[in-house]
């Protein structure tokens, strides 16, 4: 592979000295004179018609500026796709958690004593809260206007509570089954889980003295949700300006408005600033948690393993609202639910369904943990019904160079038979097990996702470099990427590079952060925009210098002749022009890309037979990496992936009884903690193989997927028993066991 001075070598993060002294500013830390606090009243309820709101008092308390209710704001309707979430409950609440009423006082403690002063009543209704239930003939319909929503993938039929549904299809899937001599038929679920950013959902909505509304938020996308919020709210666009500001984890659940909405219409009413901080109460009762879901599979096999036929029907309880995921609104992490596997005939469906729970959003992979863990659990159980080793099945049936993905889609150099047999050595999965220790493997796969981002390079005369961007960051380790791209290319150490962020005026448009798109697309921003600046430079040289501008380059800080050897300091060159220069690129890459990368894990755990307490003792993670630019930053995306799959398999649940959730704070939440830490191995398999001028993958999400269907084939090779339910605890592994055993 070709070596590089600054690309592939460790580099720490840009933002790391302001975050561990205290100087970064997250949106709660931006004052503007004038500001007042803004707070909504939530619906107790999960299903209710509002007979009644009094807030006669609420706006009599002293130091409160403004009460809104639904009946203020009605009509209004957001979302980052399908726009069918209201700003303030209007005649109907649908979830407990949602937003009844507002309030903006002088402070958080004015803003609650008004708030417990609004008289609501409601006429309970009943509340529908699985999904299965929701799609049955006659379940009460959640939304009756839902083919009026702006944003709707396609007009429905008939009203639904079904209000999206996807397919991908290959070969005759029917004749499939028909030549099958075997099928296997299970299904499996998952629940509900937070993306448990350190900083919840924060907003700073200000209508300045020109009339745009500035905007100071945690958003990934910010581009996307200036457009929401203008078409949502009826601004021109050129009225929507959203600042740059730290974002405290994101994780995929902060690319909605979330409250920017109401903040702006309290702006509105009041003529001032107004913040909002969601508690931690709120974010787990009303922010937008990954999907849980109801994953049906049957597969049709030959005897001698080869699978004819596969079908999936993946149903995601989508809660009240529809209106935090983009895209078509889908969940494109359905389609996983074939694998990774040779299968001539498939169909898999994917569906959405409106309940009384918590609105579903975008959760790292969204729709992939889901499907991974179903698929990964069903090939080990297809494997054990067949009599087969499960990784020695695996080896024989994914796919391999030329073959085409259960959707049809097809990449090249396909090395996802190198990434199993990498972790199947380092997770030490052919070795003797001691009683009650099992080891499983799970495989998934994931190519890095198309956008467009923009990027410019300035060479000042003071001898500063400054790489301009569109990207906000949310602490994935961007910034520090693109300052090590510029500098390769410049030939300069990486600190003498520095980093500047646009607000939503400085570019035309930007994908956002998500898809494990941003060194694909933001990445060749930089590295295109590093080439127009250097481009640029070589101009300047030959005008002041009389060199011919084809016989140019720029070594480092010099301009060099490359026929006689002579160097200029390209500063003294900027300092006698007067001016800097500046490369700009806008890269709009949205091709299906040619590459996929592969992720194989190994679990090992030990399993109490008399507890049914399992515990994760080690778990080796094997990557398709292509070129890595920043190793420090990639194995924290995968050591952050990771921990998080484990939660997902073992802990995380964001339970509902009766519409209400159990878990209020992070305490009841059990997320892994640093004691859940088991012992980590990564292989990396770097290639040639990648996109761009440095071959890369995308790392964001791929380390999550395989993590919790490796746990539960180590579960079942440890005591015998398969876990379909997530998330795998003791109390389900002693159930199971003692089914077993009866």
């Amino acid at each position: 592979m070709v070596s590089y001075r600054v690309v592939g070598q460790p580099a720490p993060r840009t933002e790391a000295t302001g975050k561990v002294t205290g100087a970064a500013q997250y949106t709660a830390d931006v004052h503007l004179p004038g500001t007042l606090w803004g707070k909504a009243l939530r619906s107790p309820l999960p299903h209710a018609r509002i007979t009644r709101i009094d807030a006669s008092q609420a706006a009599a308390v002293p130091g409160v500026h403004a009460v809104l209710t639904g009946s203020d704001v009605r009509g209004v309707r957001y979302g980052r796709r399908i726009f069918d979430i209201p700003v303030l409950a209007e005649d109907h609440v649908r979830f407990v958690g949602e937003r009844v009423a507002a309030v903006a006082a002088e402070d958080l403690d004015v803003a609650q004593e008004a708030l417990n002063l609004i008289v609501v009543e409601y006429e309970e209704l009943p509340a529908i809260l699985d999904p299965l239930e929701a799609m049955r003939e006659g379940a009460p319909l959640l939304h009756p206007d839902v083919n009026s929503y702006v944003g709707l993938p396609e007009q429905l039929e008939k009203p639904s509570n079904v209000f999206v549904h996807n397919t991908w299809s290959k070969g005759d899937v029917a004749e499939g089954f028909a030549q099958a001599e075997l099928i296997v038929e299970h299904t499996y679920t998952t629940p509900q889980v937070h993306q448990v950013y350190l900083e919840p959902h924060t907003c700073l909505v200000w209508i300045d003295d020109a009339g745009r509304l500035q905007v100071w938020m945690p958003g990934k996308a910010p581009y996307q949700v200036k457009g929401q919020l203008s078409a949502s709210l009826g601004l021109p666009k050129d009225d929507v300006v959203l600042q740059p500001v730290n974002i405290g984890g994101d994780f995929g659940g902060k690319g909605s408005p979330m409250d920017v909405p109401l903040a702006y219409f309290l702006a509105r009413s009041t003529g001032r600033p107004i913040k909002m901080v969601m508690d931690y109460a709120e974010e787990l009762t009303a922010g937008n948690p990954r999907h849980a879901s109801v994953i049906e599979l049957k597969t049709g096999l030959m005897r001698d393993g080869s699978i004819v036929a596969h079908q999936s029907r993946v149903v995601f309880n989508s809660g009240a609202y529809g209106g935090f995921k983009p895209a078509r609104a889908n969940l494109g992490g359905a389609s996983k639910s074939g694998g990774v596997y040779r299968i001539p005939n498939t169909f898999i469906e994917e569906l959405q369904v409106y309940t009384n729970t918590i609105p579903g959003g975008f959760f790292r992979a969204p729709g992939e943990p889901q499907a991974i863990f179903a698929i990964e659990s069903h090939i080990d159980a297809i494997a054990r019904r067949l009599g087969m080793d499960p990784l020695e099945y695996r080896m024989k049936m994914v796919v391999q160079e030329g073959d085409a993905m259960p959707t049809g889609a097809k990449f090249q150099d396909i090395r996802a038979q190198q990434t199993l047999e990498a972790a199947a050595l380092a997770g030490r999965l052919r070795d003797a097990r001691p009683p009650g220790v099992g080891r499983g493997v799970a495989i998934g796969e994931r190519p890095p996702g198309g956008g467009e981002s923009h990027a410019a390079v300035t060479l000042n005369p003071d001898g500063s470099v400054v790489v301009h961007t569109s990207v906000f960051e949310p602490g994935t380790g961007t910034y520090t990427v693109l300052r090590q791209i510029v500098a390769e290319e410049l030939g300069l150490p990486v600190e003498r590079v520095d980093v500047s962020v646009w607000d939503t005026d400085g570019a035309p448009f930007d994908s956002g952060v998500g898809g494990s798109r941003v060194t694909r697309v933001a990445g060749v921003a930089g590295y295109e925009a590093a080439q127009q600046a250097l481009h640029h430079m070589a101009q300047l040289a030959a005008e002041l210098m009389g060199w011919p501008e084809e016989r140019l380059a720029v070594h480092g800080d010099d301009v060099v002749h490359q026929d006689t050897g002579q160097r200029q300091p390209w500063t003294e060159l900027l300092q006698r022009a007067g001016r800097s220069v500046t490369g700009q690129y806008g890269n709009n890459d949205a091709a299906a890309p040619k590459n996929t990368a592969f992720t194989a894990q190994v679990a090992e755990v030990s399993v109490d037979r008399e507890t049914g307490e399992v515990k994760l003792l080690r778990l080796a993670t094997a990557h398709d990496v292509g070129r890595v630019i920043n190793p420090i930053g990639h194995q924290g995306q995968i050591n952050g992936g990771v921990m998080q799959g484990i939660g997902y398999a073992l802990s995380e649940d964001l339970r509902v009884e009766d519409g209400r959730v159990l878990a209020v704070t992070l305490g009841d939440y059990k997320a892994p903690n640093v004691m859940d830490i088991p012992e980590l191995q990564t292989v990396l398999l770097e290639s040639e193989s990648g996109t761009g001028p440095y071959h890369t993958k995308g790392i964001g999400e791929n380390p999550i997927g395989p993590v919790a269907p490796a746990i539960a084939n180590a579960v079942e090779d440890a005591v015998g028993v398969r876990i379909r339910d997530l998330p795998i605890t003791a109390e389900k592994v002693l159930r199971a066991l003692r089914q077993s055993e009866a």
